[in-house]
């Protein structure tokens, strides 16, 4: 995409993004449509978020123990457990399954809707089609995404002490007392909270923007969802280290 492209169209996220946050108002109809999205793409991405959560749990705790066996200190797993899980690992993959359950489903409607014509039918009523359309599905990301990190937190880390503890061998006091001693309430969860609510922000606002500015052809929705897909996860990357590096000092 030539230099010039790219700064019009983040100049036109950007404006998306403004028109997004002014659309944004606390009415019942608003309330009730956040409900439905935070259920429609928070919830039903529970599942998907427990199982990955899980198996990274339980590959993490695999090669901890095998590094940390050899220098006798085997029982430091779970801190390298708590810390990888809390400041990379969740908040990232959180993110990433995100985007491939929800915010691939985000675009493909809102594109579905411009090549039926939906949104110009909003518009012609006088109804906002970003306050209608969009602002309910980006404040259920910014909402939901924080909630299944703590989800995959939680699986990931029961499957560790399950894996640890009952397969491995491992202690289970020693586990549970060297991860409270790793991990930090404000340093290591809130600031993987913090984190994953900006992914979720950023998820949900690229996949909003392309979708919304679909052509309006099936072939275009095709095209948008894709597109969605991969600019939303090169961008919790990028944002990922941005935040690490501001964060983590």
């Amino acid at each position: 995409m030539p230099f010039a492209a790219t700064v019009r169209t983040l100049g036109q996220a950007g404006l998306f993004f403004f028109a997004v946050l002014r659309a944004s108002r606390p009415t019942r109809d608003f309330g009730r449509e956040l409900v439905r999205e935070v259920y429609k793409i928070g919830a039903r991405s529970l599942p998907i978020i427990a199982v990955g959560g899980a198996f990274v749990g339980l590959s993490l705790t695999l090669l901890g123990y095998k590094a940390l066996v050899t220098y006798g200190a085997a029982n430091q797993v779970s801190a390298l457990l708590g810390l990888g899980m809390y400041r990379e690992l969740a908040p990232v993959l959180t993110g990433l399954l995100f985007i491939g359950r929800a915010g691939s489903s985000i675009a493909a409607e809102l594109g579905l809707m411009r090549a039926t014509d939906q949104i110009t039918a909003l518009s012609l009523m006088g109804i906002d089609p970003v306050g209608k359309a969009v602002a309910p599905r980006f404040w259920a990301a910014v909402l939901s995404v924080p909630l299944l990190t703590g989800f995959f937190c939680s699986f990931g880390i029961l499957a560790s002490y399950l894996e640890a503890v009952h397969v491995i061998g491992l202690d289970a006091g020693p586990f549970w007392q060297v991860m409270r001693d790793a991990v930090d309430f404000r340093d290591d969860f809130l600031v993987a909270l913090y984190k994953s609510a900006v992914f979720g922000a950023v998820a949900a606002l690229v996949a909003a923007f392309v979708g919304y500015h679909a052509e309006p052809t099936i072939e275009g929705t095709s095209v948008a969802t894709t597109r969605a897909v991969v600019n939303a996860s090169l961008l919790v990357l990028m944002f990922n280290f941005v935040l690490s590096a501001l964060l983590f000092r």
